[in-house]
């Protein structure tokens, strides 16, 4: 077969064009909306690339992607952070199943993603970072935006992603090209190894041409891996879950990114077991369905915690099993089994889990089968109903629109995300992340809806809500996505507003602004301590004898409805729920981004249940502190320590 001389971008872009994903991979709804990219077997496996342009990456591969664009098309972002978290949040709405690249020159732009590297790290998500770095050859050393590291001249900047993605590389010759971008996809698909891949690409090497092998940019169709568990693991399992008094489901991202969610609802009917949602698994049972506790843990609910709490088996099926989701350990039994059903062998085995390492669409089928009619106790189904029962109860008292805080009268979280829930319908997809949002959408958002839900709390990074909710109305066309930020996470990272403006993404953006940090300022008076920082009102002045406490005039106000009609949003400031819920309407029909602002209270919240071990002073001359150390060991008392 003939050889064809390519720069080495042009065998970047080339290869990416050339890579398919098979449209039976794909859930049904995202199969319906690519029929127009689709052959009838495959669609292509990048939907895009992110792209600011520099020195490092505009002179080769920047002509290269713009060749490329009809197939590949590349979207403008406005901060490198943004537009890889944009990355994100399109793989989680696709479920994995299709990627983002997001590209940057060297220096600044390439660190600004480091961030978003991790994002997609600890979430386990596919996305493809593409940096200029420093010539080669280093002749022009140090060049323009170059880090120099004096007793290693090899190292750049770059090496800052070696710490949060699966697969590194840089490029140091075109031929490298051939090994190293199959791996990269290979990494970025496989179920058990996904996350982010990076490749530094310095500006010597993007520029030399090679004779690559024409058939290297064939179509290349791929499917992901479903493994199935090994016979002795399985076995093991369905002993140890057959033989359980009060068995438990807990249903983590892995069942959403498998698109097990079917299969994992005909396992707990066959099996009568109660089931309870990781931040990351929720929607992946229907709120409303008997079995349903609602989600566990630190941002969870009482029902789910207290069910965790008198488990005897307990099945963690696709979840890493985060603080978040285990109350730092303290939400389960001491003498408590678990079954670690997981494609990655690392979160398998945690915490002395039964491993069942295996696709967890296929491992739940499996277990299914091995268990034959096993049935939980019926006290115990009873049971989840009761306890669930005051969970609903709960949350739709303080979710009901006349629901007025006795310290206020400003509306509650709560309220706020029960008035997007009302509004919702099977279309609407909710993404949040960070600050207080998490613990309100994860217990508000009682949806039926399958896969209508992202919060970004594997990284709990703030400013993900808005770049997220770009990247998942690219992924989701067709349905209405929805953002809740706070002042906070929106004042940290706002700019893609302008993206989804610019390239015709509209999307809802709801502004929560109760004055600052307000979820860090709870646990700063949780643990004792003063109020300090966090809201904008107990931040530091400058004053004309020298900084000092706030004490004369009020913070700036911002006006984010004014800032973001500056950006090309439609806007509009409401300040109470029934507002709320009719700008959600005219959101709806609105054909660009629109902004919804409303003041929150500060301090009225949904209460969990569950502890979070956080570091408390030992000592301190402050007797609340010294009390809330105390209250912690107490609490940690109850921690499970490994086996």
């Amino acid at each position: 077969m003939a050889d064809i001389e390519l720069t080495t971008a042009g065998a970047i872009v080339r290869y990416m064009v050339a890579q398919r994903i098979a449209l039976d991979d794909l859930d049904a709804d995202a199969a319906g909306r690519l029929a127009a990219v689709s052959d009838g077997a495959s669609v292509p496996l990048f939907g895009g690339v992110y792209a600011i342009f520099g020195h490092g990456n505009v002179t080769c591969l920047g002509p290269e992607l713009r060749s490329a664009r009809h197939g590949l098309p590349t979207w403008r972002g406005q901060n490198e952070q943004g537009m890889a978290l944009a990355g994100v949040g399109y793989a989680r709405a696709m479920r994995r199943r299709r990627i983002m690249a997001a590209t940057s020159s060297i220096g600044p732009g390439a660190t600004n993603m480091v961030t978003a590297a991790a994002v997609a790290h600890a979430n386990r998500m596919p996305l493809l970072l593409l940096s200029g770095d420093t010539f080669s050859h280093r002749l022009p050393d140090p060049v323009l935006q170059q880090v120099e590291h004096f007793g290693d001249p090899s190292m750049t900047v770059n090496d800052a992603f070696r710490s949060v993605v699966r697969y590194w590389d840089r490029l140091t010759a075109p031929e490298q090209v051939l090994a190293s971008l199959p791996t990269a996809v290979a990494t970025m698909l496989d179920p058990a190894d996904c996350g982010p891949a990076f490749i530094g690409l310095p500006q010597d090497t993007q520029a030399q041409t090679y004779s690559f092998p024409e058939r290297f940019f064939e179509p290349v169709v791929h499917r992901v891996r479903r493994p199935r568990p090994d016979r002795r693991e399985l076995a093991a399992a369905a002993a140890a879950l057959s033989a359980a008094q009060r068995p438990l489901l807990i249903s983590g991202g892995g069942v959403r990114w498998s698109m097990a969610e079917a299969e994992l609802r005909a396992f707990a009917e066959r099996h009568g077991i109660p089931v309870v949602e990781t931040v990351a698994g929720r929607t992946s049972f229907p709120s409303s369905h008997p079995l349903a506790c609602g989600p566990i843990g630190v941002t969870g609910c009482v029902s789910a915690n207290a069910m965790a709490a008198a488990a005897d088996v307990i099945v963690a099926v696709g979840t890493r099993l985060g603080d978040f989701a285990t109350g730092s350990w303290t939400v389960f039994h001491h003498d408590s089994t678990f079954i670690g059903l997981n494609t990655a062998r690392f979160d398998a085995t945690k915490h002395g889990s039964l491993p069942l390492v295996a696709d967890a669409r296929e491992g739940l089928a499996e277990l299914g089968a091995a268990l034959g009619g096993y049935f939980a106790p019926a006290s115990w189904t009873e049971r989840a109903e009761t306890e669930t029962a005051q969970y609903h109860a709960y949350i739709d008292k303080l979710a009901a629109p006349e629901a007025i805080s006795s310290l206020a009268e400003l509306p509650t979280y709560a309220q706020v995300v029960g008035a997007v829930s009302r509004a919702a319908d099977e279309r609407t997809y909710v993404v949040t992340a960070a600050g207080g949002l998490p613990g309100e959408t994860v217990n508000g958002w009682r949806s039926d809806v399958e896969h209508s839900f992202d919060c970004e709390y594997g990284y709990s990074t703030m400013g993900y809500e808005i770049s997220g909710a770009w990247g998942a109305k690219q992924a989701l066309p067709g349905r209405d996505v929805v953002a809740l930020v706070g002042d906070g996470s929106y004042l940290m990272m706002n700019s893609d507003l302008y993206s989804s403006v610019l390239s015709g993404h509209p999307i809802t953006v709801v502004v929560c602004d109760n004055g600052g940090f307000a979820v860090i300022n709870r646990l700063q008076r949780a643990q004792g301590g003063e109020s300090f920082n966090n809201f904008l009102a107990d931040t530091m002045t400058q004053t004309p004898s020298g900084t000092a406490d706030r004490s004369g005039p009020e913070p700036a106000h911002v006006d984010f409805a004014a800032h973001a009609a500056s950006m090309g949003c439609a806007s509009e400031t409401v300040a109470t729920i029934a507002e709320l819920e009719a700008a959600l309407e005219r959101a709806k029909a609105s054909e660009r981004t629109y902004v919804i602002v409303l003041a929150t209270h500060p301090t009225s919240w949904t209460e969990g249940g569950a502890a979070w071990q956080v570091g408390v002073p030992e000592t301190s001359d402050r007797p609340e502190i010294a009390t809330a150390a105390a209250d912690m060991a107490e609490a940690m008392a109850q921690q499970r320590r490994g086996l």
